[in-house]
């Protein structure tokens, strides 16, 4: 039964061009920079005001993450998501038309606040459908779609660079409109083809409906589902998610620096505005092949930690070759490690975050808190790269391969933690003649104590 429902039955039906578009909107700023959008707004190109522009936006990402979650928690996801993608298309089509650098600042923040609900927002709601061990590759076949953003968003903004005077408007304003007005047609679709639970899903029978839940309740050792604020505390109490935290926010600000600032990069290795577009494809396409492989491969062995380290460590290489290089082919070889290393650990670090949060309340709340800490990375990456360190970005790399090496080290230490955690409750099973396992009876009644993923029927993914 269990095969049926992971294939078909139990595929929710929000299409993953809502976090492409999510992301194609929040980075097209990097395409529009080399598509006139300083000088159209008389900035500076040797001062912050372009760096500015890039971290406004994260603060007000991150506020939106928690209360989003929680408001899609008590409601439903099939109206909550979809009329936050108006909203950030409407922020991003009026992007074009802003005529000075205070607009572009207040558009920028009243994005952040629309989109920041998104990724936390999918995250909690594919784990509502999914078990544990199938969780990885449906966040990194929906993640990859930020990686085609990447490519696409390149490819795209070339073209659109053709449109420039169209009507008085410069290429760049074309560029947010354009994006900014598909995302609003996805988004009008979303309400009618997006379901919320397995436990109201129209499109599923009774009786599948009832396996989908089974599944999901046996998977998740029956914890309790019912929101409580109780559980809103211990999330923000569990030191275990405060780690994952600061092992998301080391990838995430080098995944931003590395989609705001690619087409920059690239350009300064000595190729022109339009090639530089272009060239920001090919490192994409391979970063989505790696972000669905390790998705697929995590969940068959049901390990997070291990390929977390490696991913992380071939970003680190990818890094290194930029910062040690001053070969134009060889500094574009290492975006390619760069790449493939980091998006491939984006679904990866929310899947094992998710995965070892007990009940769904606690859980919503800790993707968000994950989620939301992770972006103030971007505050950061918008001051990783400045024109100043051009072209070599000596510090820039520096900063991105000292984040990544955090983030390894704590992978390193929270795997450690799981693996000894599983290891003594499989040890007291033992005293308790449970090596068999826990019957559901006895699930249900250790786990009206309200402990969560402190249970001991309860077991980390590593």
């Amino acid at each position: 039964m269990d095969a049926v429902y992971t294939t078909a039955k139990a595929d929710p039906t929000i299409d993953e061009l809502d976090m492409e578009l999510n992301f194609l909107d929040r980075s097209n700023i990097g395409n529009a920079r080399l598509a006139g959008l300083e000088a159209s707004l008389k900035m500076p190109k040797t001062s912050l005001d372009y760096n500015v522009a890039l971290a406004i936006f994260f603060p007000f990402y991150v506020f939106a993450g928690i209360p989003s979650n929680l408001v899609m928690k008590r409601f439903r996801p099939s109206i909550w998501l979809p009329s936050i993608m108006v909203v950030w298309g409407t922020m991003c089509c009026l992007t074009g038309i802003v005529h000075n650098y205070t607009g572009l600042l207040a558009i920028r923040a009243a994005l952040g606040l629309a989109e920041g609900g998104l990724f936390p927002g999918i995250t909690f709601y594919i784990t509502m459908w999914y078990k544990r061990n199938e969780v990885g590759l449906r966040v990194a076949i929906f993640f990859s779609a930020a990686t085609a953003a990447g490519a696409f968003g390149g490819l795209l903004a070339r073209a659109i660079m053709e449109l420039d005077g169209k009507r008085g408007l410069r290429a760049w304003s074309w560029i947010f409109i354009i994006e900014g007005a598909v995302t609003l047609v996805v988004a009008l679709s979303a309400f009618f083809g997006m379901h919320d639970y397995p436990k109201t899903a129209t499109f599923l029978s009774l009786q599948e409906r009832m396996e989908v839940v089974r599944r999901l309740e046996a998977d998740h050792s029956f914890l309790d589902d019912m929101f409580h604020w109780q559980y809103v505390r211990e999330a923000f109490c569990d030191w275990k998610i405060w780690v994952h935290m600061f092992i998301t926010i080391g990838i995430f600000s080098s995944l931003y620096s590395f989609s705001l600032f690619l087409p920059t990069i690239i350009s300064k290795m000595g190729y022109t505005d339009s090639k530089a577009q272009l060239m920001t494809a090919p490192p994409y396409v391979v970063a989505c092949f790696f972000c669905v492989m390790a998705g697929w491969v995590a969940d068959k062995h049901r390990q997070r930690g291990v390929y977390m380290i490696g991913f992380n460590l071939i970003a680190i290489i990818g890094f290194v070759i930029q910062l040690r290089t001053g070969q134009a082919k060889f500094k574009y070889l290492g975006t390619f490690f760069a790449a493939a290393g980091i998006y491939s650990n984006v679904p990866q670090t929310v899947a094992w975050n998710g995965n070892n949060i007990g009940g769904s309340t606690k859980r919503s709340v800790g993707l968000a808190m994950q989620v939301g800490f992770g972006n103030l990375g971007g505050i950061l990456s918008g001051f990783t790269y400045l024109t100043k360190d051009a072209p070599m970005y000596h510090m820039g790399h520096g900063i991105v391969i000292g984040l990544l090496t955090m983030s390894t080290i704590l992978c390193v230490v929270m795997r450690w933690y799981c693996v000894t955690e599983n290891a003594k409750r499989d040890a007291a099973d033992k005293i308790h003649g449970r090596e068999g396992g826990w019957n559901m009876d006895h699930m249900r009644i250790e786990n009206g104590k309200g402990l969560g993923d402190n249970s001991g029927s309860f077991r980390y993914t590593v």
